[in-house]
């Protein structure tokens, strides 16, 4: 799933400076305000981008890793029923 993520990361970064390059290489040459539009929404890009790489997934339990206080982690343990309680 990380890998799924980090790859469609990479390809929308990798949209947005194409988008860059050629609204201002390419398209500025016949319309300013086109590139201009290509760089407002090149802009909008980095920050879904962002949260498309660090949502969670349901399958991501990480709630369930362990703190490493074995009292703590027996009480989380006792209230998720995962362990009986000690006499």
């Amino acid at each position: 799933m990380y890998a799924r993520r980090r790859r469609l990361y990479f390809v929308m970064m990798g949209v947005c400076v194409v988008l860059f390059v050629l609204a201002w290489a390419v398209v500025r040459i016949w319309s300013v305000p086109a590139a201009v539009g290509m760089c407002l929404f090149a802009m909008v890009i980095p920050p879904v981008a962002a949260m498309v790489a660090n949502r969670r997934g349901p399958e991501d339990r990480w709630w369930d890793s362990p703190s490493g206080d074995p009292e703590s982690d027996d009480w989380w343990d006792e209230l998720d029923g995962k362990k009986r309680p000690r006499p």
